[in-house]
């Protein structure tokens, strides 16, 4: 269900934040499926605890999943929201960096038109 790329210059404790509210927001974990443990994850992916346990306090703090003493990590109800707050931070991110290399707002309307096209 998880993966990672050992090559890649993500760092992985990005990539399981990434592939965790990538699974969310496409509806393949649902809101009170529990996660895989922090010593689970790190066997199966062959990585350190601490580099999950990282990944896991994001997850936490920016509200996608929510820990139980003794039980484990859920995914949290109001996931969706807070992923699509995330996303429109980055879109408004990425678009003043656009801005800043010279791109119009038709260049830019132009390459999210051309995007939705893709999918």
């Amino acid at each position: 269900m998880f993966s990672i790329d050992l090559q890649s210059r993500v760092p992985i404790y990005e990539q399981l934040y990434s592939g965790i509210t990538e699974l969310a927001s496409k509806q393949i974990l649902h809101p009170g499926d529990k996660i895989p443990s922090v010593r689970e994850l790190a066997k199966d992916l062959g990585v350190n605890p601490n580099t999950v346990s990282k990944a896991f306090g994001m997850l936490e703090r920016d509200g996608i999943i929510y820990s139980v003493p003794g039980r484990g990590a859920f995914l949290s109800d109001d996931h969706g929201g807070i992923i699509r707050q995330n996303a429109v931070k980055e879109f408004r991110s990425a678009v003043e960096r656009a801005r800043t290399s010279g791109l119009t707002e038709k260049d830019m309307t132009d390459i999210i038109h051309k995007m939705g096209e893709e999918k």
